[in-house]
């Protein structure tokens, strides 16, 4: 088997609306407007927010439209083209989204919102198939990443040791661990996903958005394995 990046978006802003806000206000217009439950609707920060404000954690919460952005910049790679990349991710409720490489995720927005609904409903896209581009799946961190054939968890936090992120992928790839990246806008990890991570380290003396992180990844772990010569 050829060498691989695994990738893992940890604590994806990705998730349906809570029953516990599902009478707010806010949130009923949207869904009456859609057509949809107001429970079948993905939880949005530009539009829910002030239903969202009592809500645990709530300020990592509501922005799916960071994982759409790290989705296109992962999935229309040349390395991901070439099999030399699995993404996967794990939302801040505890969901794993598994993603056929082949998939091609919607460019426009809203499509993409409707795509992550239709999942969040039916469990899998399209829906009823024996073999899903997308699919959703319930499990422990741990279990995801056994299922995703990696030895460990390598994270990504600006508050451990710097590294340089060549040497970061590197290492991951020769050492078949999986990179994790937070998929959620402000905050730190929960204690349970760092308990995953067997290494942690920082490319980045601050803060940086996730596609951000993605790109530089994904472009360093193309030179290694020798997609394109940069």
């Amino acid at each position: 088997m050829r060498s691989k990046l695994v990738l893992i978006l940890l604590e994806a802003s990705l998730e349906t609306v809570p029953a516990s806000i599902a009478n707010h206000p806010a949130v009923v217009k949207t869904a009456s407007r859609r057509g949809k439950k107001p429970t079948e609707i993905l939880l949005d920060k530009s539009i829910h927010y002030h239903a969202m404000k009592k809500l645990p954690r709530a300020e990592k919460r509501g922005r799916p439209d960071i994982v759409h952005i790290a989705l296109l910049e992962a999935l229309e790679s040349p390395l991901n083209k070439t099999g030399g990349l699995s993404t996967y991710i794990y939302t801040i409720e505890g969901h794993a989204v598994f993603i056929d490489p082949s998939t091609r995720i919607p460019r426009n927005y809203n499509r993409f919102v409707g795509l992550m609904e239709q999942l969040f409903k039916e469990g899998r896209v399209p829906p009823g198939s024996e073999k899903p581009l997308l699919y959703l799946k319930t499990i422990k961190l741990e279990d995801l990443i056994k299922e995703s054939m990696s030895r460990g968890l390598i994270l990504l936090s600006e508050e451990c040791e710097y590294k340089p992120v060549y040497s970061v992928v590197e290492e991951a790839i020769s050492e078949k661990l999986a990179i994790g990246i937070g998929g959620f806008p402000h905050g730190d990890f929960e204690e349970e996903t760092k308990k995953q991570a067997v290494r942690c380290y920082s490319i980045y003396r601050e803060p940086l958005s996730t596609h951000i992180v993605v790109s530089r990844i994904i472009a360093s772990a193309e030179k290694i394995l020798g997609v394109i010569e940069l």
